[in-house]
């Protein structure tokens, strides 16, 4: 038995979880924690300027590591407050953040006391769990359920509340226990009968389609996947924010689907007769929830991890409830020795010579590089030019849903969003991230100028970390989304749309950043060459034509288009 402050064992419990970063904000409410982190050697600091965009470092760790991330905030009241944005949009990618927040000493709850904010109440609707720690021998038990609870099917952001009186008090702790004994290696699959029943399905199936989500990606199936669609020819399509559930370079696969994704890959879903829907909810992003994307006459089996999600938006032939890995594997091996009839043959080859003709047509459309620079011609560059290691981050936003699915994604994992959360201001920050979690990888993160504003301050946090990423401000000097509504159902009426920025380029120079800038088509590849080999954080700035603007969410405005005609 050891006796040491609350503040020790937190960090205690940290290395016996093999916790490697730690992201944060120094603040009065966690000064135990922070000082016996100086005595951790193993457990690398990387101090954050905003607790917003340190979730999201957080966030992008543990999506491209498969471990927790996890996020220090130092300061009860509004330290914590500004966590609620990381942790909502941790909460809705299912990723496995484990917050820490300093707390109120607890004889000054209830008391009006300077920073008092109810933490327990504010962060359980945005986090698989919200604890307050109680007593501080209780610290090793509440950070085991932290991570426990993270990493558990289905994964998922948890905030543990801190007081600071017991930070400090001291207490004696028996060993601190690691995560052996609780590791979550195996899924679960489906019954023998309803595997079988989806089997033979899948082999009635004229034009079969397999649509991969979250769970395919977040499971790193993609082998089992394939495995799986070249015994069927069935063309793979993805769910939006998931273009890299399976390598780009395989020839089934078909780009994301849906209002947000491809036209050949949306004429797949309105046209399949059996749809294999893995580890997806089927939900807005994919399809509006509309007919209009996907196929009414469709037989859907839809596999999912959680019971509730199956048949929710869309009535299903068969649902399974398990692991994307576990059942694909399974329909695998009973559909052993199945061999594709003329039909399914005719499918996957008419999809593929639609496939080839779009992938000409998209580089033969985004022209020879005339100015003012097209965010089109900005894609099929990054597709020249960018190695197959990259991971990409991204925003919200038009240009950022526009890149999503002309982009290569090569190596699972390397695409990283908002996802159904829509944020603007996540890109850089995640990137950051993904970089730690997956040093030798190149990173590239896009986003526009106005979620860049949100963001830049972290590259003081990038230089002093020597976090080498490159970010690509898309710059066209507005809010892009509502100007081009404004532009196109209320009638020009512009307000708040647009955004001065300074040289982006020049503000990276003052941090100790590298800046680019790009002015013309011509030296855009060129200087993203030269950012990706400088080795050392680098912005660079694009100054995209501010016309070329995208009304992605014209559903939306069906009443405005009415009413103006």
């Amino acid at each position: 038995m050891t006796k040491i402050t609350g503040g020790q064992a937190v960090v205690e419990a940290l290395r016996a979880e093999g916790v490697s970063h730690v992201f944060g904000l120094i603040g009065s409410a966690g000064m135990e924690i922070f000082d016996a982190l100086y005595d951790a050697p193993t457990v690398r600091f990387i101090g954050v300027r905003d607790e917003r965009t340190g979730v999201h470092m957080a966030d992008g760790y543990a999506r491209a590591s498969g471990k927790a991330g996890v996020f220090l905030a130092g300061q009860n009241g509004p330290g914590a407050t500004n966590l609620v944005t990381g942790l909502a949009q941790a909460h809705a990618a299912y990723s496995p953040v484990v917050a820490l927040a300093g707390s109120l000493s607890s004889a000054h709850i209830y008391r009006d006391a300077f920073q008092e904010v109810d933490q327990q109440s504010l962060f359980k609707p945005i986090t698989k769990k919200t604890w307050t720690l109680t007593q501080t021998s209780r610290i090793p038990e509440m950070m085991r359920e932290a991570f426990r609870t993270a990493l558990s099917p289905r994964r998922g952001p948890v905030l543990l509340n801190l007081p600071r009186d017991l930070l400090a008090e001291a207490a004696e702790f028996p060993d601190f226990h690691g995560p052996e004994g609780r590791q979550f290696e195996g899924g679960f699959t489906a019954s023998r009968e309803l595997l079988a029943k989806a089997a033979d399905l899948l082999r009635g199936a004229r034009q079969p389609l397999i649509l991969a989500g979250g769970g395919v990606k977040n499971s790193r199936c993609y082998e089992e996947v394939l495995a799986l669609a070249e015994r069927l020819q069935a063309p793979v399509v993805m769910s939006p924010g998931h273009g890299d559930a399976i390598p780009c370079s395989h020839r089934l696969y078909g780009g994301q689907m849906g209002p947000r994704g491809n036209l050949v890959a949306s004429d797949l879903a309105r046209r399949a007769d059996v749809i294999l829907a893995l580890g997806t909810r089927i939900g807005f992003n994919t399809t509006f929830y509309s007919y209009d994307n996907i196929n009414r006459e469709a037989q859907i089996i839809q596999v999912e991890a959680d019971p509730a999600a199956i048949g929710r938006f869309f009535p299903v032939k068969l649902g399974l409830v398990g692991s994307a890995r576990e059942i694909a594997s399974d329909l695998g091996t009973l559909l052993q020795g199945h061999e594709a009839g003329a039909d399914a043959r005719a499918w996957t080859d008419a999809f593929m010579e639609a496939r080839t003709a779009m992938l000409v047509k998209r580089d033969h459309d985004a022209g020879g590089g005339a100015d003012p620079l097209q965010p089109a011609f900005l894609f099929r560059t990054l597709r020249d030019v960018l190695p197959d290691d990259t991971m990409y981050t991204m925003d919200a936003g038009t240009l950022c849903l526009q890149a999503t699915d002309n982009l290569r994604y090569c190596q699972p994992p390397a695409l990283f969003t908002p996802l159904d959360f829509g944020l603007v201001g996540f890109s850089y920050a995640c990137g950051l991230g993904v970089k730690l979690a997956c040093p030798d990888r190149t990173v590239v993160s896009l986003m526009g100028d106005g979620g860049f504003g949100m963001a830049h301050s972290e590259i003081g946090t990038a230089v002093e970390n020597g976090i080498n990423t490159v970010c690509i401000v898309m710059n066209n000097g507005c809010w892009g989304a509502e100007k081009a509504y404004q532009r196109d159902f209320f009638g020009q009426r512009y307000i708040g749309a647009d955004v001065p920025n300074p040289p982006y380029d020049k503000l990276a120079e003052l941090w100790g950043a590298a800046g680019f800038r790009v002015e013309r088509a011509a030296d855009l590849a060129k200087t993203v060459e030269r950012a990706i080999a400088c080795g050392r954080p680098a912005i660079v700035d694009v100054q995209v034509d501010p016309n070329a603007l995208y009304s992605f969410r014209r559903d939306s405005f069906k009443h405005r288009a009415t009413s103006q005609g």
